[in-house]
């Protein structure tokens, strides 16, 4: 395969990427690696290794992405690209985050950070704080998350880069909800939204539909939350982002919960649970868990609740997830006989809860 023609076949991937057409964009940067092998053209291996790694997890294959992210870190080395061997590190953290990975990911956030700022390349320095932002939320440390989200938000307005502004705003809306800050966290994603909206950007707007919907739940307006996770969830089946589709069906589960609508809630936190599953994402099916063990708690199945709620006390210690694990030791102690939330306070959480069913962020 001549180069011109492998050129052409890795341009009409990234143009089916650009609309979010994840599945057919994969068939062409398929073809693409395989003309670019076998032209050993490691400059486009790396190229297209990194655009395939984007497209898996973006779409919760993160042991594909983290495949993917490896074969163009060999590439990158094998030209002597120190930035490319820092962007390779940096996305492997993230694919790393998305299976809950957040220890292993840490140190590939911090060496990309030290290279980043010793280069003076801003615009990569700001990425990689808006990832170590999202590592420290999935650990726990939410002030420690929202202080890095506000400084990668700087940097971005410093540069005028909107989109990227946009997600650091998302990372505040969602850091701020986790802490208790609902009327922040709801100012946040209605900025996002208008960012997203003014650029066209279907996966940012999305993202941030959902984000407005978890703040109006968190505030009690129930209906507002409804209203918001559907445009989320038609947007993210469009494109098929299974990873944040998750969390908006885990998001509408926890919703019919708080109207009393359970059956509805089984239904979404069982299909939640289903894409969890394919992602491997633990801390959703730790939610997912939490939520089914709640509802059977009410409907007085002790038993089948008892076992939802210690499997996601046992997960959540297992995956060092302070935050879940929280909420799962909170929940545990109302099986007991009284609901203990003193662990909130101790993480910077500005949350307590009395009784089911219990609205967790």
């Amino acid at each position: 395969m001549k180069s011109s023609e492998t050129d052409k076949l890795f341009r009409k991937a990234e143009k089916l990427r650009e609309k979010n057409r994840y599945g057919e964009s994969l068939t062409f940067f398929r073809k693409a690696l395989k003309g670019y092998s076998a032209l050993r053209d490691m400059e486009g291996t790396m190229d297209c290794s990194f655009s395939m790694g984007d497209v898996y997890r973006m779409t919760g294959d993160f042991e594909r992405a983290v495949r993917s992210y490896s074969d163009a870190l060999a590439a990158g080395k094998t030209i002597g690209d120190p930035s490319a061997i820092a962007d390779a590190r940096i996305n492997t953290g993230l694919s790393l985050r998305g299976m809950g990975d957040w220890r292993n990911a840490l140190p590939l956030f911090r060496d990309a950070l030290k290279f980043y700022r010793k280069t003076g390349d801003r615009q990569a320095e700001a990425f990689t704080l808006w990832a170590s932002a999202g590592n420290l939320r999935i650990k726990g440390d939410i002030p420690g998350a929202i202080r890095t989200f506000r400084e990668s938000l700087d940097i971005f307005r410093s540069l005028k880069l909107k989109p990227e502004s946009g997600y650091s705003l998302c990372g505040l809306g969602g850091t701020s909800r986790i802490a208790g800050l609902f009327k922040d966290s709801l100012r946040y994603y209605r900025k996002a939204n208008k960012v997203f909206t003014s650029l066209d950007d279907r996966f940012g707007m999305a993202y941030s539909f959902c984000g407005i919907g978890n703040a109006f739940r968190m505030m009690g307006d129930y209906g507002e939350a409804l209203s918001n996770f559907r445009r989320a969830s038609s947007l993210y089946k469009k494109f098929g982002d299974r990873v944040s589709y998750s969390y908006t069906l885990w998001s509408m589960g926890t919703t019919h919960k708080m109207l009393g609508e359970y059956d509805t809630a089984v239904e979404y936190f069982r299909e939640a649970r289903k894409l969890f599953t394919r992602t491997r994402d633990p801390r959703g099916l730790i939610y997912c868990s939490l939520g089914l063990g709640e509802i059977a708690m009410i409907r007085g199945r002790r038993a089948m609740a008892k076992k939802y709620i210690e499997a996601s006390v046992a997960e959540a210690q297992r995956y060092g997830f302070k935050v879940e694990q929280c909420h799962a030791e909170m929940i545990a102690s109302h099986f007991r006989g009284r609901a203990k939330d003193s662990c909130y306070p101790r993480l910077g959480l500005k949350l307590s809860f009395s009784g089911m069913p219990f609205n967790i962020p």
